[in-house]
């Protein structure tokens, strides 16, 4: 199944961030609580759907600075 979600850039970029910072805390911190079992694919899955996420906000970035770009030019 596929789920389809408009957002703005920068809700695009926050969700990144955001998503960026949790795998952090899962990769790095939570391993040193106690009882954490840690789930390697979905950390793996997760690392992969933020770097998804940032090229994504990318090239919607440089999509809408070439069209200012045109646009100033016309």
């Amino acid at each position: 199944m596929t789920l389809s979600v408009k957002l703005s850039i920068q809700e695009l970029t926050l969700l990144t961030t955001l998503a960026s910072d949790q795998l952090f805390r899962r990769e790095f911190i939570d391993p040193k609580m106690p009882g954490f079992k840690q789930n390697p694919p979905e950390l793996c899955l997760g690392k992969k759907l933020v770097e998804r996420l940032r090229l994504t906000a990318d090239r919607a970035r440089r999509m809408r600075y070439l069209e200012k770009t045109v646009l100033r030019s016309q």
